[in-house]
């Protein structure tokens, strides 16, 4: 039997007056997930079906930008996206564009068990969803004050500059390794705010936001979803371990701070290996993240190392 350990985050970016005012509401949802998720490891649970738990939990949490309190795109909807992967066998699945779901990250996982594909999207996805009996909810629900008063905000921006300064977004993600050394990565968003109808960011791409693999590790992505495509970050911090050897911080610290140094935006990754090390690793200014590894003990941060 192998060691457990589980890391979460709730999205990485610049500081903000919101997050300061309501850094507490923050500390307290990562500190119920992630205690919900290691105690589900701890009584023997599989990483597949902890990372979906957790990622279930930070859905239903209206402080982050995932499920309901997702951000809203330009015409003032909800596009939601989210991926998952088994370390195990490698099967992954991914939705994209998805309205109406309550927990996109289920989704991801019925289309990762009960069809051939990996990806689905839009119409095509929520009729899907309707067939597995997934609980489907109003437009309202997923609309909080907070997401609408920045949408309403950036909307009003004149040009692609000014959006570029004030781009608002946010994730969230679970990696987990269970008792028997299985490892699972699980994503969810709900984009970035005022986004054109129809962009696709890093959560739902296998490989950039998400990925594990039983011989390396698991990852979850979070940040500028555009800048994570382009460095395939989370696959790539696979492959520094798989051919280099490197251990898992120094695969996150290379990916995020060498290889993809000459990106100008936010990158930040939580990460969990076979023998049940975490990795996080962040360029911003604040990473929303908890952790529990062999002490059972769970760590909670927003900011750098306060307590």
């Amino acid at each position: 039997m192998g060691n457990i350990a589980l890391a979460i985050h709730g999205g990485a970016g610049p500081d903000s007056e919101f997050v300061r005012r309501n850094v507490d509401r923050y500390k307290q949802g990562l500190q119920e997930a992630a205690t919900a998720g290691y105690d589900f490891l701890k009584s023997g649970g599989s990483a597949l079906d902890a990372v979906e738990l957790v990622v279930n939990i930070l859905e239903n949490n209206p402080i982050f930008n995932a499920g309901r309190g997702a951000s809203l795109n330009n015409k003032g909807e909800v596009d939601m996206n989210a991926s998952i992967m088994n370390g195990r066998d490698l099967k992954a699945g991914a939705v994209a564009m998805i309205r109406n779901v309550k927990n996109p990250i289920s989704l991801a996982r019925n289309v990762m068990e009960d069809t051939r594909h990996v990806f689905m999207a839009g119409k095509g996805a929520i009729d899907f969803a309707k067939t597995r009996q997934a609980l489907m909810m109003p437009d309202s629900y997923f609309i909080t004050e907070h997401r609408f008063n920045d949408y309403l905000q950036l909307n009003q921006q004149e040009t692609e500059q000014d959006l570029l300064q004030k781009r608002i977004q946010g994730t969230v993600g679970c990696v987990a390794v269970d008792v028997n050394g299985n490892l699972a990565a699980a994503t969810s968003t709900g984009g970035l705010t005022n986004a054109l109808e129809g962009r696709i960011g890093d959560s739902c791409i296998i490989g950039a936001g998400t990925y594990a693999n039983n011989q390396t590790c698991a990852v979850s992505g979070t940040g500028d979803g555009e800048l994570l495509i382009r460095g395939v970050v989370a696959h790539s911090i696979s492959s520094l371990i798989e051919f280099t050897g490197c251990t898992l911080q120094e695969a996150c610290d290379n990916t995020v701070f060498e290889r993809c140094k000459e990106f100008k935006g936010d990158i930040g990754v939580i990460a969990v290996d076979p023998k049940g090390n975490i990795a996080i690793t962040y360029n911003t200014e604040r990473m929303h993240r908890a952790w529990a590894g062999v002490d059972g003990n769970v760590e909670v941060r927003v900011y750098g190392d306060e307590g």
